[in-house]
C-alpha cells in the first residue's frame, strides 16, 4: 500500500511551520511504502504530490480563532466543505479531489487531515510558538497510529 505523508506550510512563518516540522519527525520513524513530503505548495499544485498513492495524511496549521492554539483537529476529506477562493491555485482539498476525479488522476481513496490551531501565522522569520511546538510529539503519535491502522487493514484485506 502506498501511503503519502504531506507536511504543508512555510517554516519561515512562525506556526505555519508545524506541518513541515512534523513531517521531518515522521520521516525518521516511518518506513516501507510511505513517502514523506514537505511542501509549501497549495491548491491544484498539490495534485501531482497525491497522485499514485492509495492513502494520504495531510499535516497543516490552521488559524480559526475558535480553538486554543495547539489544539489538534482531525478530519477526513468528506468533513471539509468547499473553499471560496479567488483562484484555483488556492483551492481546498474538496476542489482538488473533484478535479482529480475529472482528470482521472490516480488519487488517494482516503485522505486524513491533521490540523493544528496556530497562534501566530503572520510573523515572517518568527519561530514556531512553544504552544504549537509542544504538540508535535502528540501529533506524530496520532499520525503513526493512523498509518499503522491503514497498514493493518491492508494485511487483513
Amino acid at each position: 500500500m502506498s501511503i503519502l505523508i504531506l507536511g504543508l506550510g512555510n517554516e519561515l512563518i512562525a506556526d505555519d511551520a508545524v506541518g513541515i516540522l512534523t513531517a521531518r519527525h515522521l520521516r525518521a520513524l516511518l518506513d516501507g511504502d510511505i513517502e514523506v513530503i514537505e511542501s509549501d505548495l497549495s491548491g491544484i499544485a498539490l495534485i501531482e504530490l497525491f497522485a499514485g498513492h492509495e492513502r494520504a495524511v495531510v499535516i497543516d496549521a490552521i488559524h480559526t480563532g475558535q480553538h486554543t492554539p495547539g489544539t489538534i483537529r482531525e478530519f477526513d476529506s468528506t468533513d471539509l466543505g468547499p473553499v471560496l477562493s479567488p483562484s484555483p491555485h488556492y483551492s481546498g482539498l474538496p476542489e482538488i479531489l473533484a478535479l482529480a476525479r475529472q482528470l482521472e488522476v490516480d488519487f488517494p481513496s482516503e485522505v486524513r487531515v491533521f490540523a493544528v490551531e496556530a497562534m501566530d501565522m503572520t510573523t515572517i522569520g518568527g519561530q514556531i510558538s512553544a504552544t504549537v511546538a509542544d504538540v508535535i510529539p502528540q501529533l506524530v503519535d496520532r499520525i503513526v497510529l493512523q498509518v499503522r491502522d491503514w497498514q493493518r487493514q491492508k494485511i487483513h484485506a
